[in-house]
């Protein structure tokens, strides 16, 4: 018997594993963006100092993760395992960086879902008992996505106004089955706990879609499925939720999913956002939005979990979305297939 599914696709954690550190970290450009003000650091120059795009990237994945484990108080002998992707090949960036802290380290690869991915897999081991601390990530870097997903830099190639900016940016986060930890706590301050309550897995939804700039129409179906699912599964309206976030959409993708909600009957307009809308500003000409492993990494890492540790977000549902394609596909004339993962977390430790 499973006790801990319901309906169909979601999962539901007895035992409410808890979100105790988060850091966001992101590039030049994204902190100049209109969410600046939510992220912990901001890069500089988008290198870091290092030699190659994709150095940069796995040296910020280390970072925002490190500075996560740091708010949440514990020691990294106390990680019991990491849960982490990107987009680089063979996910080079979160497997230099788990070389480099040297704990049991289990890659994901979820294209731009990952993030929910590994909150996902994480809660699953701490409900099961099989860990009581697990550190997760996801990253990504404009550089390093253009290079392998496009064409180089170099190049100098136009963008079609359908196209995304992959964010560079990373989140980090420390799921723990008890409440100690992160500093505000520690320091006294009145702030809220956050738990991940539940987790619907999504199903790769292939629209047909073939044009690798227009990823928010390919993941757009797949973010509506999962979204449908997990309110059919836990009985739960819309407005249940404070804010019901998409990983990356983008403008177009956001457009085409509140069609295709209002089509089944959900009416989402005052609680639904997208974190691809949300990272840049139109002025800054990053054309349909955001994108990346690091988009709904970072916003749900700043934004989102500051919001819901001051008491302002009670109910959060994120749901980012992947477009799981290759360069080789691509090249192949192949579909886009699209995924969706989602997970709920909440301020009240109830289910």
């Amino acid at each position: 018997m499973m006790k801990n599914k319901v309906g169909k696709q979601t999962l539901q954690f007895s035992s409410m594993p808890r979100i105790i550190g988060a850091h966001a970290l992101v590039g030049e450009k994204e902190g100049k963006g209109p969410m600046a003000k939510w992220f912990d650091t901001i890069l500089e120059e988008d290198t870091y100092g290092e030699k190659t795009w994709e150095k940069s990237e796995s040296k910020m994945l280390k970072q925002s993760l490190l500075l996560a484990l740091q708010q949440s108080g514990l020691e990294k002998d106390q990680i019991d395992i990491i849960l982490s992707g990107d987009l680089i090949n063979q996910i080079m960036s979160s497997s230099y960086m788990a070389r480099d802290l040297a704990i049991p380290f289990l890659g994901v690869y979820g294209a731009c879902s990952t993030m929910t991915e590994s909150m996902t897999l994480g809660s699953i081991m701490i409900d099961g008992g099989y860990a009581a601390n697990v550190l997760v990530g996801a990253s990504s870097h404009y550089c390093t996505a253009e290079r392998q997903f496009r064409l180089p830099l170099e190049h100098g190639n136009h963008r079609p106004p359908s196209a995304q900016w992959t964010a560079t940016a990373a989140g980090g986060m420390v799921l723990s089955a008890n409440n100690k930890g992160d500093k505000a706590v520690k320091q006294g301050k009145e702030v809220k706990e956050l738990y991940i309550s539940h987790a619907t897995v999504g199903k790769i939804i292939d629209t047909g879609i073939k044009d690798a700039n227009q990823m928010g129409a390919a993941m757009a179906p797949a973010a509506v499925d999962t979204i449908i699912r997990h309110l059919t599964d836990t009985g739960r309206t819309p407005d249940f939720y404070d804010i019901i976030l998409t990983g990356d959409l983008g403008h177009i993708g956001k457009d085409i999913a509140i069609d295709l909600l209002s089509g089944a009957g959900l009416q989402v307009s005052n609680n639904y956002d997208d974190c691809g809308v949300l990272l840049f500003d139109k002025k800054q000409d990053t054309h349909s939005g955001g994108s990346g492993c690091g988009c709904s990494a970072c916003i749900f890492s700043g934004y989102i979990y500051k919001e819901m540790r001051l008491g302002k977000i009670k109910n959060a549902l994120l749901i980012s979305t992947g477009a799981l394609l290759s360069t080789i596909s691509s090249q192949q004339g192949e579909s886009i297939p699209g995924i969706a993962h989602a997970v709920a977390v909440t301020t009240e430790g109830v289910s």
